[in-house]
């Protein structure tokens, strides 16, 4: 039966080769490539067809639209685990391309979130199946995640820089990958094939490149946080922190799965991030105290240059009334109502009182030298006393 099977498998690859040549898309050559990268021998994959597909996108971006159709048409019509599985690997390597149409995909062009075998016993299908969607949502959710970093890079620039608030909101974002990723692993015995495991080297790839962006954006958005941040940022770390803590315990057993299981790359877990408890309390501070100790000493020395402002403004007010000899040559009116003082007439009567005391000036001494009586009246005006 399983003879029968690879024969049927491959005698369908040679009719779609035969119908390649053709085909109305005028790409019959990718599309033999592409069918022969995604055969139906579930022995290995055929690497140097898929060079040979890279080759053609390094050479153009216009292949990419006709590569797309092709692998999106023979997903479609196929009900094989083999098949299926290529055509994900196949498309996780396109995603490697650092090209400005492939970033702009958003969705991939097939649909393989309900696959299920059509030629296994359930028995052995349903890991298969499980396998395949998983992979499937994952590219789909890394293609639309590169999208949306690939648009918002366009409309900010080059020279504009991202807020703490954007870089923990891709941090978030970043940990849903890790979190999709996560659920990728051949959850049946019998799924220990060679193919399989191929397909988990790449994804302990993907994992390995995923999760070092996570660290670094995270040990930089720590010290953004702790010059500049605020409550809500801080809040946000800790969270993502919080989350990152059990996504580490969950990679440690995954990389050992994968170890166990017999994939090449399992060994290469990567150095889990720990963020010291000295960094957490500083975090869990600046939300009690709602702002960093750094932004908060800004804050006060702000407040200190502003007061030295004010402080010079009321100087100069006060000289000028003492070089114009009119300190005290105010209206004095006395009324029944209550008269509401600002800060700016309190702050200028101490002004006032201080350079009086600076310069050893009385003026109740000097009412007293008048030896005059002034009379009790409604508007009264003190006389010119003060000389200075």
């Amino acid at each position: 039966m399983r003879v029968w099977k690879r024969a049927a498998g491959a005698l369908k690859d040679s009719y779609r080769i035969w119908l390649a040549k053709f085909s109305p898309h005028g790409h019959p050559d990718l599309e033999r490539v592409v069918i022969k990268a995604t055969s139906h021998n579930e022995q290995c994959m055929d690497y140097k067809s898929i060079q040979r597909v890279f080759q053609w996108l390094r050479s153009s971006p216009l292949y990419l639209k006709p590569l797309l159709y092709t692998l999106s048409t023979r997903m479609e019509n196929s009900t094989s685990w083999v098949v299926a599985i290529k055509g994900l690997m196949l498309i996780h390597g396109v995603f490697c391309f650092d090209l400005p149409t492939v970033q702009m995909l958003r969705r991939l062009p097939f649909d393989l979130s309900h696959f299920s075998d059509g030629h296994l016993d359930p028995d052995k299908a349903w890991g298969y199946n499980a396998f395949i969607r998983a992979y499937y949502s994952y590219l789909d959710l890394k293609s639309s995640y590169v999208c949306a970093q690939a648009r918002r890079r366009s409309r900010m620039g080059k020279k504009m820089e991202e807020t703490v608030i954007e870089e923990l909101q891709n941090l978030e974002k970043i940990q849903g990958l890790i979190d999709a990723i996560l659920h990728l692993k051949p959850q049946n015995p019998c799924m220990h094939v060679v193919l399989v495991l191929e397909a988990m080297d790449c994804v302990i790839d993907e994992i390995l490149e995923v999760y070092e962006s996570y660290c670094k954006g995270m040990e930089r958005v720590i010290m953004k946080i702790f010059d500049m941040g605020g409550k809500v940022e801080a809040e946000m770390a800790v969270r993502i922190i919080e989350r990152g803590e059990i996504q580490g315990e969950k990679l440690g057993l995954y990389f050992e799965f994968c170890k166990e299981i017999g994939v090449l790359n399992g060994s290469d877990c990567p150095l889990i991030l720990k963020v010291s408890e000295k960094d957490v309390k500083k975090l869990k501070g600046i939300i009690i105290d709602g702002v960093s100790e750094k932004r908060k000493n800004m804050n006060m020395d702000d407040e200190d240059e502003n007061d030295v402002v004010k402080n010079e403004k009321m100087a100069i007010v006060v000289r000028d009334c003492i070089d114009n000899n009119d300190l005290l040559m105010k209206k004095t009116v006395i009324t029944d109502h209550w008269e509401v003082f600002d800060d700016d007439d309190v702050a200028l009567s101490k002004a006032i009182i201080a350079v009086a005391a600076a310069n050893n000036y009385n003026p109740f001494l000097e009412l007293e030298s008048c030896n005059s009586i002034v009379p009790y009246n409604h508007h009264h005006v003190l006389p010119d006393l003060i000389t200075f």
